[in-house]
């Protein structure tokens, strides 16, 4: 049967808070993939989809272009998507006359893991929860009649998960129509009324009941979603980018387009060590997957030495042609400027005092009295190399051949080709101590007293203590600056601090602001 599917994207998605900020609710990952992924993925491959758009509806266009450029699927955009009379059913009618046929309405923040049936006939996909506290339920009466609550029903049988079938397309347009013209205000037209009425008229509707609904729609449900999905994996999520892992292919996204750019441009640089690009556009960059194991979960003692020696011989070679004036003046740019403007940043959006403290029973001087210490012309004291920018075992594959290096930073500096080798590093440090997994599993703590003192600690793999040993080990037989490297993991955790999620961000903060001040005091 010829069906087609509607996928409404157009939304704001503000049950979501700040987490659609930077990009459509659609494009927020979920497991590996965001929902939208997961949906059209959910249909046979010749599937027609329609899909709504207009709140960041370039990214929509964007991620379908890299991710699906043979499914057939066409946009309709929404001019009114957040205003007076903005609402699901204006959207919807919007795609009408590419809908002339039977369809599927298929919300953006609805997974289901079964198979969806045709629209054969009309049904109602439901979910059979305990909890309709937040959503629009239906109780059938007598087993044939259907009663329609809206959210926070008390009684009801099944909740409404935002999934339909429409084989009644010309009564479906008809009812829609005739609701939207009686009040063109109303912000809260949706298919649930469409139904009611139809129901009202003597339509029927079956009810679908899935097993397994995954909701995405709001925070705590998201936070659900990531945790029962069978495809979940670990990962430091920031608001402004993302990374979604396909069988053949990864795609990232980054808010900025600049980063989108320049890190395009990097990985012609650092050929052979990183993936191949195979497609880009404003927000997004497709590259070919490739397989190995995450070097955070095989890093050994046993296999951290060569790792280092592959490294120092692959990635850190250094690069001529580069001003030293030039050079030193991005570094302390780097290390200076964005750390003041990281700092100034946290502790705005955190409210808190610049003030001397109590941390783990060491009395710490404020941040400022502190960076006054720190000798930022002898740490932008470097040299040219090419370099990784986020070199942390969670972008490191241990491939058959070697090792290959994923989401490499976009610049330092504004510098594409080199940076300071220093700042892998230190970077490299930073994660032998502060590692993924560790924090998603929250094995960190941060307790504020009421007298102010502040106890901060972290548990540690065994393992990932070890490799620290052998990499200052390393630093030393190379001749590296082992106090340069412990300031700058100090600097890089603070520089974090303002990009992470409650109360790691905290963590971060203080445990930076700790370990820079025992940094500066080495060998004195």
């Amino acid at each position: 049967m010829k069906y087609k599917v509607l996928i409404t994207t157009s939304g704001i998605g503000q049950r979501l808070g700040e987490i659609t900020k930077y990009t459509n609710k659609a494009l927020v990952r979920v497991g590996k993939k965001p929902s939208l992924a997961y949906i059209i993925e959910s249909y046979p491959i010749d599937t027609s989809f329609i899909i709504t758009i207009g709140y960041f509806a370039n990214h929509i266009k964007e991620f379908i272009s890299l991710a699906y450029p043979d499914r057939d699927i066409k946009f309709v955009e929404i001019d009114n998507y957040n205003g007076k009379g903005s609402s699901l059913g204006y959207s919807m009618l919007q795609a009408k006359k590419l809908l002339q046929c039977p369809f599927i309405y298929h919300a953006s923040d609805t997974i289901v893991t079964e198979k969806i049936p045709e629209a054969k006939e009309n049904w109602i996909g439901v979910f059979k929860g305990k909890d309709a506290s937040q959503y629009a339920s239906w109780k059938k009466i007598n087993g044939k009649t259907l009663i329609f609550n809206d959210k926070g029903a008390l009684d009801f049988d099944y909740i409404h998960i935002g999934l339909v079938g429409i084989n009644d397309y010309k009564k479906y347009w008809e009812t829609l129509e005739k609701l939207y013209k009686k009040n063109l205000s109303n912000n809260t037209l949706n298919d649930c009324q469409v139904i009611v009425s139809m129901l009202s008229d003597g339509d029927k509707f079956n009810l679908v009941s899935f097993k397994q609904w995954i909701d995405t729609g709001n925070v705590a449900a998201l936070q659900h979603a990531r945790e029962q999905i069978a495809d979940k994996f670990n990962n430091l999520d920031k608001l402004e980018e993302s990374i979604f892992l396909f069988n053949d292919f990864v795609i990232k996204f980054f808010h900025d387009k600049k980063i989108i750019q320049d890190r395009v441009k990097r990985g012609k640089f650092l050929k052979g060590l990183v993936p191949d690009i195979e497609g880009a556009t404003e927000n997004f960059y497709r590259y070919k997957y490739t397989k190995g194991d995450l070097y955070a979960n095989v890093a050994t003692p046993s296999n951290f030495n060569d790792f280092l020696i592959w490294t120092n011989k692959n990635l850190w070679t250094k690069v001529n042609g580069i001003n030293p004036k030039l050079f030193k003046r991005k570094c302390h740019e780097f290390y200076f400027d964005k750390t003041k403007k990281r700092i100034q940043q946290f502790l705005e959006s955190n409210k808190i005092k610049d003030r001397e403290n109590i941390i783990n029973g060491e009395k710490t001087p404020s941040i400022e009295k502190i960076l006054q210490k720190v000798d930022f012309e002898w740490l932008a004291d470097a040299e040219p190399y090419r370099f990784h920018g986020d070199f942390i075992l969670d972008n490191i594959l241990k491939t058959k051949n070697g090792y290959c290096l994923i989401d490499w930073r976009h610049n330092f500096g504004g510098l594409l080709e080199a940076g300071d080798i220093y700042y892998d590093l230190s970077k490299l440090n930073h994660n032998l101590t502060v590692n993924h997994d560790i924090i998603h599993k929250n094995l960190f703590s941060i307790k504020i007293e009421k007298d102010g003192k502040i106890n901060c600690d972290i548990l540690r793999k065994n393992n990932l203590v070890e490799c620290q040993k052998l990499l200052f080990d390393f630093l030393k037989k190379e001749g590296y600056n082992t106090k340069k490297v412990n300031v700058l993991t100090g600097l890089i955790w603070l520089n974090m601090s303002p990009l992470h999620h409650y109360p790691f961000n905290l963590f971060l903060y203080y445990f930076g602001k700790l370990h820079l001040w025992r940094a500066i005091g080495e060998n004195k």
